[in-house]
């Protein structure tokens, strides 16, 4: 991982300390990457939200040194709204009065956090359906999650669906709890995958070393990822393209099951371990698929999917060519 200071996945502060922080205090260097308070770094650093080449820091006044790696779960932030950005760009695969599926760029935070206010996906729904904003002033939705049905990691691109009313927002989250919903995703992981298919039922919680990872544990949620072999290539070394599917949504959940079995979303740079530099340092190659659910007012069913965007067709081009 290299030296840089945009660091941040949704609520979340990941970065290797340069030599321009050598030597300052860990709260103030919170407080200078991400705008936070100076109050506010030091109570992260109190509830142990932030570690040191994976170890828990216990005070604020812990002095930095080139060269560690510093990770952080940063606050959600309590009170406020989205300020509707029309510049924001927002691909819409699918326009419904009652929700939109929309196709997220790599590299785009759904919604605001402590590592991003601004130039959301939902700043960028806002200006596009600002009926959405109802639902939050109506306490339907979270004043920054306005109609966010499920969200995408910022390395992540592809389809997901918002909603637009009440009745939308009702369903589609009760199709999302009750498995209702199908979620298709392709992925490249590091390794040939021996079986043909198979499913990762491993519980996922956070991870007691390092806090802003997920891990497997044992008194983690139940989460439960299939998976099925499209493709096998060899060169310039081992990898697998796999059609995966979600039985639940926890965070990170394809990243973190595919590392446990051995095989990491390829240029995945927390749960993986090999860089390809053909991709940037934040871009994995994770691609949300298809979408499949019922119509919330007629129960029709709704299939809506994106195509591979380019950087990740090329890249496994390069490979079928190798």
């Amino acid at each position: 991982m290299s030296d840089r200071f945009d660091a941040f996945d949704g609520e979340m502060l990941d970065l290797i300390v340069p030599s321009t922080l050598d030597a300052i205090r860990v709260d103030r260097v919170i407080a200078m990457l991400t705008g936070l308070s100076r109050s506010e770094a030091t109570e992260m650093v109190n509830e142990g939200s932030v570690s040191v080449n994976d170890k828990v820091v216990h005070k604020g006044s812990f002095v930095l040194e080139e060269g560690q790696h510093l990770v952080a779960v940063l606050p959600v932030p309590d009170a406020g709204f989205v300020e509707p950005d029309s510049s924001v760009h927002v691909e819409v695969v699918l326009d419904d009065e009652d929700f939109a599926v929309v196709n997220k760029a790599a590299g785009q935070v759904v919604h605001p956090g402590a590592g991003q206010r601004t130039g959301t996906l939902v700043a960028g729904l806002l200006a596009r359906f600002p009926q959405m904003q109802a639902l939050s002033d109506e306490g339907l939705s979270d004043p920054f999650r306005p109609g966010i049905v499920h969200r995408l990691d910022k390395g992540t691109s592809g389809v997901l669906v918002v909603a637009k009313t009440p009745e939308g927002l009702v369903s589609l989250r009760d199709q999302l709890a009750t498995r209702a919903m199908d979620r298709t995703y392709l992925g490249l992981v590091e390794g040939h995958v021996a079986e043909e298919r198979g499913v990762v039922d491993a519980p996922i919680g956070r991870s007691t070393r390092t806090p802003t990872l997920m891990a497997v544990r044992a008194d983690g949620r139940p989460a439960r990822t299939g998976y099925e072999v499209l493709a096998r290539l060899d060169k310039p070394h081992a990898v697998t393209l796999l059609r995966l599917s979600l039985d639940t949504g926890r965070t990170h959940q394809i990243r973190v099951h595919m590392s446990t079995i051995g095989h990491p979303v390829v240029n995945d740079p927390r749960y993986g371990h090999r860089r390809d530099r053909r991709l940037p340092e934040e871009r994995f190659w994770l691609h949300s698929r298809n979408l499949a659910f019922r119509h919330p007012r007629t129960g029709d069913a709704v299939i809506a999917g994106a195509a591979l965007p380019e950087d990740l067709a090329q890249l496994v081009g390069e490979w079928r060519d190798s």
